[in-house]
C-alpha cells in the first residue's frame, strides 16, 4: 500500500512539473552576476516584485480626453453641431449635416482630425463639406478649402480655448 501511494505521489509530482513547461536554457554569460542585479532584472522583466514597486506610485503617459485641452476645446466649440462620430483614440470628431434656420437649402458637415496633442495650428486638420440643394433630390456637395473662413474661424477659436484651458490647468497644479 505504501509503494502504491509513493508511486502515485511521484507520478503526480512528475505530471505537475511536466505541466510547467520545463526549463529554459539560459546563457550564463548574459545572466547578471550579483544577486541584486538578478533581482532587479527579474522585477524589470515582470518575473518578481520588489518592495520599492509596492511603495512607488507609477505614472503613466496616457492622456485621458478630459485632460487634453485641444480635445476639450474642440468639443466645447462644436457643441452646437450634431455629432455622429467622436473617437478620442482615433483622434477624430465628425459632425452630421447641419444647417441653421436662415439657409434651409445649405448644410455643412465638419470633420476634425487631431494630428498631435500640442496646442499649435498644425495640430488639427479641419475638413468642411458644404452641401447645396436646389430640390430635395438635387444636391451638390463640395469640400471647402482648408483656408476657408469657417475653417479659419474654427481653428482660431479652438486654439484660443485650448490655450486658456492649458493655462487653467497649470494654475491648478501650482
Amino acid at each position: 500500500m505504501r509503494k502504491l501511494l509513493l508511486n502515485l505521489l511521484i507520478l503526480s509530482l512528475l505530471t505537475t512539473l511536466n505541466a510547467c513547461g520545463g526549463f529554459k536554457k539560459v546563457d550564463q554569460r548574459e545572466r547578471p552576476g550579483t544577486p541584486e542585479e538578478r533581482r532587479r532584472q527579474a522585477v524589470e522583466e515582470g518575473r518578481g516584485i520588489g518592495i520599492g514597486a509596492l511603495t512607488k506610485r507609477r505614472s503613466t503617459t496616457y492622456e485621458f480626453s478630459t485632460s487634453n485641452p485641444m480635445w476639450r476645446a474642440t468639443l466645447e466649440t462644436v457643441e452646437f453641431l450634431p455629432l455622429i462620430n467622436v473617437d478620442y483614440s482615433g483622434g477624430t470628431i465628425i459632425s452630421d449635416w447641419y444647417s441653421d434656420s436662415t439657409s434651409a437649402n445649405e448644410s455643412i458637415k465638419i470633420t476634425i482630425r487631431f494630428l498631435s496633442n500640442e496646442i499649435r495650428s498644425d495640430s488639427i486638420k479641419i475638413i468642411t463639406h458644404k452641401r447645396v440643394c436646389t430640390s430635395s433630390k438635387n444636391c451638390k456637395t463640395n469640400v471647402l478649402s482648408s483656408d476657408s473662413k469657417i475653417n479659419s474661424e474654427l481653428r482660431s477659436v479652438i486654439l484660443k480655448k485650448a490655450s486658456l484651458l492649458e493655462k487653467e490647468k497649470k494654475k491648478k497644479k501650482k
